[in-house]
């Protein structure tokens, strides 16, 4: 039966992780869970630029609402419209047969 021994240098480098891996977690669950969205974040999320969030507020295809010359989206509505828009993947565009020689 092998002994491993764990160093100081080991359990630094653990505690590192961890603490790297619960606080993606938790910003990813804070952005779930944030009902209103500024414009930076929007875009962060569907990177895009400004200039395509702008294009997609004129045209009507993202709703918002504005308080003092600062954007909000509804995070229900973004969600809606990513739904509202997915495009399912056909199984028939893929053929294996080209791979076998």
């Amino acid at each position: 039966m092998a002994i491993e021994v764990i160093t100081r240098e080991d359990l630094n480098e653990f505690r590192t992780l961890l603490l790297a891996d619960l606080k993606e977690i938790l910003q990813t669950k804070t952005q779930l869970t944030k009902q209103w969205l500024k414009s930076n974040e929007v875009k962060k999320l569907l990177n895009i630029s400004s200039g395509t969030l702008q294009n997609l507020r004129v045209n009507g295809t993202i709703t918002y609402t504005k308080i003092g010359g600062i954007l909000y989206y509804s995070n229900a509505d973004l969600e809606k419209l990513l739904e509202s828009n997915k495009v399912e993947a056909s199984p028939n565009l893929f053929n294996p047969k080209w791979l076998v020689r």
